[in-house]
């Protein structure tokens, strides 16, 4: 196993669980402990963990994995969904997409969608997530607009009262939301407060909401509320997720979709 992927393995367990300790880690990775003391001490020195005597804990109360951390997990099932929520996109419409590696897999399936190809544009993008800019800039059938903000480095999203600004005076026919957790009575929710801002306010610009999360975001809350379930429309999340579990979304009057 790569550093890399021992890291992303260690901070899934410690975003899962939000304690770990090195002989458990050493056991579940198939590594010696000797190994798990070092990657802890130079994930610590960066941040992504706070160190403690025989292991670490999860780093801040709203703890949220890296967004190149969190690329590689559940990455078949987000790019079904994605593929079935850029199906859902018209062209000539104006969409806003949220941050987050299922809204990031959403933007390349617009890109790879050939229909798209022969307009320019074809789609207007409205994002505060650089990477997802910085993914669809570069294809002229897209017209990315950019909030301003301040760049949070886990999710490279901006943030803030400079990104409301933007999102005040613009409208959209529809809003993909990525989040971290999606249930019936609480809602769609972010770890961070200032991502769930942003996201809140695309929801009220926007003529239509879809939130595009897998089966292991539904009937979890996160720590901030980005909008209520009657205001969420279409829900498109995969196929393991169970019929008792996707009952709630459905008696709301949400449209969901599986794949």
């Amino acid at each position: 196993m790569s550093r890399d992927a021992r890291w992303r393995a260690l901070l899934e367990l410690l975003a899962d669980e939000g304690r770990l300790d090195v002989d458990r880690a050493a056991g579940e990775l198939d590594v010696s402990a000797a190994t798990i003391r070092r990657d802890f001490d130079q994930l610590a020195k960066q941040r992504m963990l706070v160190r403690t005597r025989g292991g670490a804990v999860a780093h801040g109360v709203s703890y949220d994995l890296p967004l190149r951390y969190k690329a590689a997990r559940r990455a078949p099932e987000k790019q079904r969904i994605a593929r079935a929520v850029a199906g859902l996109i018209s062209t000539g419409e104006a969409v806003g997409l949220t941050g987050g590696t299922t809204t990031t897999e959403v933007a390349g399936a617009l890109a790879a969608r050939p229909d798209l190809a022969e307009g320019t544009p074809a789609l207007t993008v409205v994002t505060n997530a650089l990477n997802i800019a910085y993914e669809l800039s570069v294809r002229p059938q897209f017209k990315i607009v950019l909030t301003g903000g301040v760049a949070r480095p886990q999710s490279y999203e901006l943030t803030g009262p400079l990104a409301d600004g933007v999102l005040d005076q613009i409208t959209v026919d529809t809003a993909v939301l990525g989040v971290n957790a999606f249930d019936a009575v609480h809602g769609a929710a972010a770890h961070h407060e200032d991502e769930a801002g942003i996201n809140r306010l695309l929801c009220e610009r926007a003529q239509r909401v879809v939130v595009a999360a897998d089966a292991s975001k539904l009937g979890v809350r996160a720590f901030a509320r980005i909008c209520t379930a009657d205001q969420v429309d279409i829900l498109v999340t995969d196929s393991s997720a169970t019929a008792e579990a996707l009952a709630p979304f459905r008696d709301a009057g949400i449209e969901v979709l599986t794949v």
